[in-house]
């Protein structure tokens, strides 16, 4: 048997960016962006009839675990997937979950 190097810092960071992404809304707004690779968070919420302050604080919370990337143009802030690579995530959550 081949041994393996575990590296810990790495796996808790990534456990910490699947922790949050594990929340059926946070999965939601993901799953959204991957469709819509920029949006505001007042197209998010309504898209998805959030409040405000609920969708604020879920792109809040993906977007301090790395996950989101933001940009200001005027007034009006956009959300865009940092990593595409979180669309095979969402690809993978929604392949497990059909029964």
């Amino acid at each position: 048997m081949k041994k393996v190097t575990l590296d810990v810092e790495k796996l808790e960071m990534a456990a910490s960016k699947l922790r949050a992404i594990a929340h059926p809304m946070r999965i939601a707004i993901i799953d959204l962006l991957t469709v819509n690779p920029k949006m505001t968070v007042t197209e998010i919420y309504e898209y998805l009839n959030l409040e405000q302050a609920s969708a604020s604080h879920h792109l809040n919370i993906l977007k301090n675990k790395g996950l989101l990337d933001s940009k200001r143009d005027g007034k009006m802030i956009y959300y865009s997937l940092k990593f595409e690579h979180l669309t095979e995530v969402i690809d993978c959550i929604n392949r497990c979950t059909v029964s």
